[in-house]
């Protein structure tokens, strides 16, 4: 048994190595794309329409809200919040931005009807009907944008047979060890898989919640919002429809920032398992290969189990200084997150982590929503009772 556990944790180990590779030529090939996109950005700047589904209030998000009403766009914008009660903490906030940026086109509307179980995307099917321009751009609440965000998403629309755009985005840890664990993820392993899946892939073909900006036609040709409000990975499914429907979906230059709860370990571990089961239920091969990403982990399991021969120690190594080159082109160069260097120390212990997590991910279809329990089957959500 001690030499079964030896020989796969080497494989292992040597695999996500393999990967650890991988992914810095990703984010290499990405850093050298985006150079080149901002340095020609497109002179086009089209009228766009942004869209966010509010539900209760966050600190900072009104200092989110803030970075859409300053852009530097050359075109027109306006932004639609979308409450399903004017009794919503969120009022106050929209009421407040409109107070503070009254040139800005700024419409608070209230979305009652429940669609679905998704209610945000029930609120964005209901916020459409009021949006004036052919494009639409939905992010969270909780999302910041730099000055140029509009410019350089709207901007890869001047492809015609670009039909949705999508963004990196890093986290802001807020306060506890386990906020800063999701953060430390964010940056180090879930963005560096978005990148190799789309160099692995040839391009992207799904959507980022962080930003999901859509032409009308492609969303309409890909069944509308109406299709998704029952779905949990809404952003990943609007990017398969309408990579499916004949569009293709770009990777823009532009980072954005969102905020991560100050969790405690409860918190944490329910929102991993919500995103593991979905990227189970969504990509089942990709949620298999999420086995081969956790390199640093197995190569200090493999040190136990061979009793620490020079053979693991040197896989170590090689797989610690792999790890921390990953971490720190990703997650400091791409993504420009500041916290990544001070929290590399917690590589070790979250990659230990997440295999568990891993292995947790297959115990159940159930996950935790907005305090809410729901069964995931085929993508859909269905209330438990």
């Amino acid at each position: 048994m001690a030499l079964a556990v030896e020989i796969a944790t080497t494989a292992l180990a040597v695999a996500g190595m393999g990967y650890f590779l991988a992914a810095l030529v990703a984010a290499w090939a990405f850093l050298v794309q985006r150079r080149k996109m901002l340095r020609s950005t497109p002179a086009f700047a089209p009228g766009v329409s942004v869209m966010k589904s509010l539900k209760g209030f966050d600190p900072g998000m009104l200092d989110a809200f803030r970075s859409h009403c300053t852009q530097e766009y050359a075109g027109d914008y306006e932004l639609l919040f979308g409450v399903s009660s004017m009794d919503d903490p969120a009022v106050v906030a929209v009421q407040q931005l409109k107070a503070e940026f009254p040139a800005r086109t700024i419409h608070l509307i209230a979305c009652p009807e429940r669609l679905g179980t998704n209610g945000k995307v029930s609120t964005l099917a209901q916020l459409a009907p009021h949006a004036r321009y052919e494009y639409l751009l939905i992010n969270d609440s909780d999302i910041t944008a730099g000055p140029r965000y509009l410019e350089q998403v709207m901007s890869c629309f001047a492809r015609e047979d670009v039909g949705l755009v999508t963004a990196l985005y890093r986290g802001q840890a807020h306060g506890t060890l386990a906020s800063r664990m999701e953060a430390l993820g964010i940056a180090t392993d879930f963005q560096a898989s978005v990148l190799l899946s789309k160099m692995v892939e040839g391009g992207l073909h799904y959507g980022l919640g962080s930003t999901l900006a859509v032409r009308r036609a492609a969303l309409e040709k890909a069944g509308g919002l109406i299709a998704l409000v029952n779905h949990l990975a809404d952003d990943y499914e609007m990017g398969a429809r309408v990579d499916k429907a004949g569009y293709r979906v770009e990777l823009s230059a532009a980072v954005v920032e969102t905020a991560v709860p100050a969790y405690r370990w409860r918190g944490f571990v329910e929102h991993q398992l919500r995103w593991l089961r979905t990227v189970r239920d969504a990509r089942p091969g990709g949620y298999a290969g999420l086995l081969l990403t956790h390199g640093l982990a197995w190569a200090l399991l493999n040190v136990v189990a061979s009793g620490v021969s020079p053979v693991s120690l040197w896989l170590l190594a090689m797989s610690f200084f792999l790890r921390i080159g990953l971490a720190m082109t990703v997650g400091a160069e791409v993504l420009g997150d500041r916290q990544v260097l001070a929290l590399l120390w917690l590589l070790p212990v979250r990659d230990v982590i997440a295999i568990g997590l891993w292995v947790a991910g297959f115990a159940g279809n159930t996950i935790v929503w907005r305090g809410e329990r729901f069964a995931l089957r085929d993508g859909k959500l269905e209330k438990v009772t």
